[in-house]
């Protein structure tokens, strides 16, 4: 099992490689959080060993802040980094799809008591 750091950067879709994405455009995500890569990473079944919230990715540091996204996770997993990655990332927009319809049906649910 190879242990090994993952940044918000490595898997977001706005950044070019120059600055650390690690995984194609079209498998990215944008605007990745550290919350959802660990969700992701655990229901995948890598294992979070550490967990830091305010860590800024060095490669960052000539981006705008908007770019800048906090956070760094120490993960342990069967696979190889980029493999890994890419698992993360298809997971991270499963995530988001499930959670999109849910709020789309509470919405829905919410005008139908309203009448």
């Amino acid at each position: 099992m190879g242990k090994f750091i993952v940044w918000p950067s490595e898997i977001d879709a706005r950044l070019p490689r120059k600055y650390g994405r690690v995984i194609r455009r079209d498998l990215a995500v944008e605007k990745p959080t550290i919350h959802e890569i660990v969700e992701a990473a655990e229901s995948v079944g890598m294992k979070v060993i550490e967990l830091e919230r305010e860590k800024i990715n060095p490669r960052l540091s000539g981006l705008d802040e908007e770019y800048r996204l906090k956070g760094m996770a120490r993960i342990e997993s069967p696979h190889g980094k980029t493999k890994s990655l890419r698992l993360i990332s298809q997971k991270i927009r499963e995530i988001r799809k499930t959670r999109a319809k849910q709020s789309k049906s509470k919405k829905r649910k919410s005008k139908r008591k309203k009448r």
